[in-house]
């Protein structure tokens, strides 16, 4: 009231009927600026690399045209049902972003151009149907596959493991992971990396009959290369992250390889990987003699299903070496500074080389060496001459296909290193660890 008696004091019964004119008409002219601003765009929205609606304080990203895979982001009350494939979206405009007979299906696994993978994995579909909740949750959710290639040791880091890391770390195990095409093989191999990111018992989507009502979701993992981190696309991961993120999980005591040359006496680790089936070391005993004359402590040791213990062996070696494969995916254990030596089997193996590991080990902080076997160290030459197609033109061979490929260079040819030749390589990890 004082603050009224003045400002009457200060102006004219005329000038003050003009000041309320003029203060209505410009509280209509705010209040419409507010409305334009703060509703929400219904309009038609693009279909594309980054698909964005919003209603009722909602909102759904998808992106279908990154490389590897489609996943979409939703913040909003989000529903699943999981026997049935559909993810609801009671309060999102999902008409708006698709027509009526072209929503999305999503398929959430990380290798969306491989075929092969692909048909392994469970489709998901769109709905703005509203059932009613029978479990509401506190926490966002993220819906990943464990089909595909997983009972590949490989596969599983590169298409899973690595995209979930990336995907959930910010959550810091404030999520609840719904599991699509569940392995019980594989949550069990990976328990460990599964209660490390998330507080929450994984839920058995496909099983489970009642409809999970979140506060948002994630439907599907981004990958950005195979077994690597791109930090370009994920500015506060890398693969130096990943692999503490890893000691931390399993409780590995080793930071650092040993550099020869310091203080004490003590032999570097070596760790051969055998295999049993296929690309098979032919005369590993002599390789295993060869490593301890040139001064390596040796193991010799096959890639085991027991991840806790498996990678307590890999941390306590200096020099992993082994045939291309899978079980050349340990190297995420191996301290900083150790060397991968991989060993090409003949045939037209660099790029698939070069991208599965040597390129990914460079972001992992570690020494790499190559070693490409010759004619004569191929199990091959037992049943071609060297005048054969897969000797003089192994590319005329990739030309019949993958599996043709595959078949010839992978699954049927075993290596008997010619230990001379290679004991340069094995000399050259000693020079690395000394620097």
């Amino acid at each position: 009231m004082l603050y009224d008696s003045i400002f009457a004091r200060s102006f004219s019964h005329h000038e003050l009927k003009k000041m309320r004119c003029g203060a209505f008409f410009g509280g209509l002219v705010l209040g419409f600026f507010i409305c334009i601003y703060f509703t929400p765009y219904h309009g038609p929205l693009p279909f594309g690399a980054g698909v964005t609606t919003r209603a009722k304080s909602s909102r759904i990203v998808c992106h279908f045209t990154e490389p590897e895979s489609d996943f979409c982001e939703m913040h909003g009350d989000t529903r699943i049902l999981g026997n049935s494939s559909t993810i609801f979206l009671p309060h999102f405009s999902v008409a708006d972003m698709f027509t009526k007979n072209n929503w999305p299906r999503i398929k959430p696994y990380a290798r969306k151009t491989d075929e092969g993978a692909m048909q392994h994995v469970r489709k998901f579909k769109f709905s703005q149907e509203m059932p009613r909740c029978t479990q509401n949750h506190s926490v966002p959710a993220v819906l990943f596959s464990i089909g595909g290639y997983t009972e590949n040791y490989f596969h599983s880091f590169s298409d899973v493991v690595i995209p979930l890391y990336t995907t959930t770390r910010k959550f810091k195990g404030q999520v609840q992971f719904l599991l699509a095409d569940k392995n019980v093989s594989w949550t069990t191999k990976f328990e460990v990396v599964l209660k490390k990111l998330s507080n929450y018992e994984a839920i058995d989507i496909d099983k489970d009959e009642g409809v999970h009502c979140f506060p948002s979701m994630i439907i599907g993992l981004k990958k950005h290369k195979d077994l690597s981190i791109d930090p370009l696309n994920s500015p506060d991961y890398s693969m130096t992250n990943f692999r503490e993120f890893l000691r931390s999980s399993y409780y590995l005591k080793r930071e650092y390889a040993i550099k020869l040359g310091s203080k004490g006496k003590k032999r570097p680790r070596l760790l051969i990987i055998s295999r049993k089936r296929t690309r098979t070391f032919m005369n590993e005993n002599e390789i295993v003699t060869m490593g301890q004359n040139l001064g390596f402590d040796v193991v010799l040791a096959e890639a085991r299903s027991n991840i806790s213990e498996f990678s307590q062996l890999v941390n306590s070696c200096d020099v992993l070496m082994g045939v291309h494969g899978a079980g050349l995916t340990n190297i995420v254990f191996l301290p900083k500074n150790a060397v991968l030596i991989q060993v090409l089997p003949f045939g037209d193996f660099e790029w698939i080389a070069r991208t599965f590991f040597e390129d990914p080990s460079k972001t992992m902080n570690l020494r790499y060496l190559e070693y490409k076997i010759s004619e004569k160290e191929s199990s091959m030459i037992q049943k071609y001459s060297l005048d054969d197609e897969v000797f003089k033109n192994p590319p005329s061979v990739a030309e019949k296909g993958w599996s043709y490929f595959k078949s010839m260079y992978l699954d049927n040819q075993n290596v008997k290193l010619d230990v001379c030749r290679f004991r340069a390589t094995l000399v050259e990890a000693l020079r690395m660890l000394s620097m």
